[in-house]
Order: structure tokens, then sequence, then C-alpha cells
């Protein structure tokens, strides 16, 4: 490769060599100090709780509160997360892997903001109480236990939505049923419902039959290995 561009070229009076140190080198750039990325895109609707979806990684990114329920675009790397609206940047974030998370601004939450605190999850604990306190304690419980109160908003729609497909003593039935086993999972209490396990408060008959036996785990060892948080419905169970 040397030998080649100190070459002179043919009807040229200079090799390669010559020519890039005397017109070329003093254009160049220098390298770039990150690796490339890829870029992708995507254009996605602001949801009432202030978050987009990317369906990617199914993971959620917060948005100010003045853009819900506009339409965005979402510029992403495999690193990072900008998000646009009408040509303007408005949020950027750490791109995250976890799948059913949320990555969130405080400051871009209605909750932070004094004038619309009447517009967060007092609505829905006030249409809880309504309900039924069974109904009522269990959405405080799940609000408590939440860093932001927007993150489980797509959680509540997902709840009322069950109210409505299933009969209220049911539905209360299964309240007292979560809260007393303290097993906050959307897909737990769907179950309860679903399978009418709130109804049948005896022990099954098997279990007096049995000796106590330090190899016998019961219900409690199983019960402890569930999940503590409350998780998200997907979507079409409570999509805003």
């Amino acid at each position: 490769m040397v030998k080649h561009n100190q070459t002179r070229m043919q009807q040229k009076p200079y090799c390669r060599e010559e020519r890039f140190l005397s017109a070329e080198k003093s254009t160049l750039d220098e390298l770039p100090s990150e690796r490339f990325e890829l870029k992708y895109y995507a254009e996605l609707k602001v949801g009432n709780n202030g978050h987009i979806y990317l369906q990617r990684n199914k993971h959620y990114y917060s948005v100010p509160f003045t853009y819900i329920g506009m339409k965005v675009k979402l510029i992403y790397t495999r690193t990072m997360v900008s998000i646009y609206c009408q040509g303007k940047q408005i949020a950027v974030h750490i791109r995250s892997y976890r799948e059913n998370a949320y990555t969130t601004v405080a400051e871009h939450l209605k909750s932070e903001h004094q004038a619309y605190k009447k517009r967060s999850h007092e609505t829905y604990l006030a249409r809880a109480r309504e309900h039924s306190p069974e109904f009522h304690e269990l959405m405080q419980v799940l609000f408590k236990r939440a860093r932001y109160p927007e993150q489980l908003y797509r959680t509540c729609d997902g709840l009322f939505k069950l109210k409505r497909d299933f009969p209220v003593e049911e539905f209360d039935k299964a309240c007292k049923y979560v809260l007393k086993n303290k097993l906050y999972t959307y897909y737990f209490f769907k179950n309860v419902l679903e399978n009418g396990i709130a109804n049948s408060e005896e022990e099954p008959l098997v279990k007096d039959a049995l000796p106590e036996h330090a190899n016998i785990r019961g219900r409690a060892y199983y019960a402890s290995s569930q999940p503590t948080h409350f998780d998200q419905p997907k979507d079409g169970l409570g999509a805003q």
C-alpha cells in the first residue's frame, strides 16, 4: 500500500500521498468520540397519565403534562429516547429495558403542579368510594405504594373495567381477598375474579388430613413468592 501511494500517477506530477498531504489532510475532521448508533422512529399519542408507551421494549416514558392527548414523534437509539412535538424537543430520557416499568421525570407530571392537584388520583379514589368501602381501601393502598400517582392511572382504568364486567358482590370479595393476602398485582386480582377464588373461604379438607411436617410448604410459602407491586395491565385493559 505504501509503495502504491508513493508511486507517481500517470500524467500527473505527483503521487497519491503527496496529493493527500497537500490538499486533503487539512480538511479532515476528528473521528467521532462516540460509536455510531442506529436511529429508530415512532409516532405515538401521549396518554392521560402523561406517558408514552414504547412497544419495542414495553416501557413508559414521561412527557410534560401540557402535551397529554397530543401526537408526538420519538427518535430513539440503543441508549437514548428523544421526544418531539411539532419539531420541538420536549423530553429526553436514557433508554430503559425494564419491561412494563416507568421512566418518569417528576416535573412532567400534573400532580407536581399545584393548579392540577385536584385532577390527579383523588378522582379515582372518589369513584372507588362511591362503589364500596372495600374498593376504596384497595385504591388507597395502591396509591400509597406508588411513587407517582400517574403511573397507576392505567391500572385504575383496568380495575374499573373489571368492576363493570363482574357482579358487585364478587368484585368486593376480590378486593377483600387481595387486601388480606397483600398480593397487589393486577393479574392476581383478575385471576381471583375469573376463577371465583374469593368465593371459597374454606381451606381444602385435604389440609386437615395432612400431618405437620417440615417439608410441607403450605399456602403462605407460595404467597410470599408473588410480586409485591401492582403490575400494569397490557394495552386493551384500561388503555387510555
